[in-house]
């Protein structure tokens, strides 16, 4: 399964909605954060039953700075 972009309108209903859910918060100008993407994108992959979302930190600010 891959992974769910999370955004200020979908996270409290994404995140509530049963089952384990991962959240990866990520900015572009991150280096570890490209290192570790491939690596989530697979654990989505192997593991269909749990839910993998992504935040943009830099798109996401207020969703950021709640979290």
């Amino acid at each position: 399964m891959p992974t769910h972009a999370l955004t200020q309108q979908n996270f409290d209903r994404t995140i509530s909605r049963g089952g384990i859910v991962l959240v990866d918060f990520w900015a572009g100008w991150c280096g570890w954060c490209s290192r570790f993407a491939p690596i989530y994108e697979e654990s989505s992959n192997q593991h269909p039953d749990i839910l993998h979302g992504t935040v943009d930190t830099e798109a996401e600010q207020a969703l950021t700075a709640a979290a």
